[in-house]
């Protein structure tokens, strides 16, 4: 006889949390992190496609800074400082920061 246990399916009800508060990173331009490199790190640190990293790297190039994404402040907090660090690596000054949604 072959007797399966089946296990308990426990239910979890909603309840109402508080979600932690959205951040804006801003990137900074500067004259000296070339824009492939910028590129490269909003495409690797930030998961951004292509085509919406270049269009970001521009506008910060021709403006001065660009908005890049919202994200939980511990989020934009980590990002930033791993594309701070990234660009330390390699001699760049590339600067992002970020401010309450």
């Amino acid at each position: 006889m072959n007797l399966h246990i089946i296990p308990e399916i426990e239910s979890i009800k909603e309840t109402e949390t508080e979600l932690e508060p959205l951040y804006r990173v801003i990137i900074h331009n500067d004259d000296v992190t070339p824009m492939d490199f910028v590129v490269e790190v909003l495409k690797q640190i930030f998961f951004l496609a292509n085509d919406r990293a270049t269009e970001i790297m521009l506008v910060a190039h021709i403006k001065g800074s660009a908005y890049v994404q919202s994200l939980p402040r511990m989020e934009a907090e980590k990002r930033i400082q791993k594309a701070h660090h990234a660009a330390g690596m390699e001699g760049y000054p590339l600067h992002f920061s970020a401010e309450p949604e």
